[in-house]
């Protein structure tokens, strides 16, 4: 016996169309999903961490981001690039999805490309990160032992206020320490130093004070017996960007 199936000429085109729309619903093979346009745009500057990919970003918003690079899609003056063309001191925007997680430094929720540029490349973070690391290096036995590390910026005149947060946080996570930001006077008012027999027993204050160009002084303070000063430094941009400095005098107390 034979069985005879009989479709109608509306079932054939039923079937037809449903065959069509399966087919146009897969993804052509080889061809990528179009990217999602990012929601959100933050501009910023590499303060630290270029060389590694792990980014850190005083935002022209004054705050401090953190950004990884291994899987972000960059770009660099319009062309496609990897995250090893970048430099500290490059300004950057970073394409996101609006979403900003409560951290410090702050991270991403989700990021969809990075945008860089190579003109107006200005390393000063790492101009001032160096200072800061040769201070703690010359007479290292006034910071020998210390538990607290005060860091004064207040009177940098070159330096945005997330560039200035990004020094202090890098220079504190390299000590394995957590800055406390204050003038002499604040953390003197909080309780960290003692004003009346000027030492801060536990601590070292860091102060930072002029810009790269006229001229700048750092000093290193734990007791009015117990200072140093790196004074009149001078610093000059190399073309790359990053800067070299030159102590115009140095003094002990």
């Amino acid at each position: 016996m034979k069985l005879w199936t009989c479709f109608s000429p509306v079932c054939i085109s039923l079937l037809l169309l449903a065959g069509c729309a399966a087919e146009t619903a897969e993804e052509t093979p080889g061809q990528a999903a179009a990217p999602e346009e990012a929601a959100a745009r933050l501009e910023a500057r590499i303060a630290d961490g270029a060389e590694t990919g792990e980014l850190l970003l005083a935002g022209e918003d004054g705050r401090l981001y953190a950004l990884s690079v291994r899987e972000t899609p960059v770009t660099l003056d319009g062309s496609e690039a990897a995250g090893t063309d970048l430099r500290d001191g490059m300004r950057v925007t970073v394409c996101h999805s609006g979403s900003i997680q409560e951290t410090y430094p702050a991270r991403f929720g989700a990021v969809s490309a990075l945008e860089a540029e190579s003109g107006g490349t200005e390393d000063r973070c790492g101009l001032y990160l160096r200072v800061l690391e040769d201070l703690w290096n010359t007479d290292s036995g006034l910071n020998d032992g210390i538990t607290q590390m005060g860091m004064d910026l207040s009177q940098v005149t070159d330096l945005t206020q997330g560039e200035k947060a990004a020094v202090i946080w890098r220079f504190g996570e390299n000590r394995g320490l957590a800055p406390i930001q204050g003038t002499f006077d604040e953390l003197a008012e909080a309780g960290y130093i003692d004003r009346v027999h000027l030492v801060w027993k536990d601590g070292v204050l860091f102060t930072l004070s002029g810009s790269a160009e006229e001229g700048f002084d750092a000093e290193k303070w734990r007791s009015g017996t117990g200072a140093y000063f790196f004074t009149n430094c001078i610093a000059k941009a190399e073309d790359s960007g990053a800067w070299d400095y030159a102590v115009g005098a140095e003094a002990v107390s």
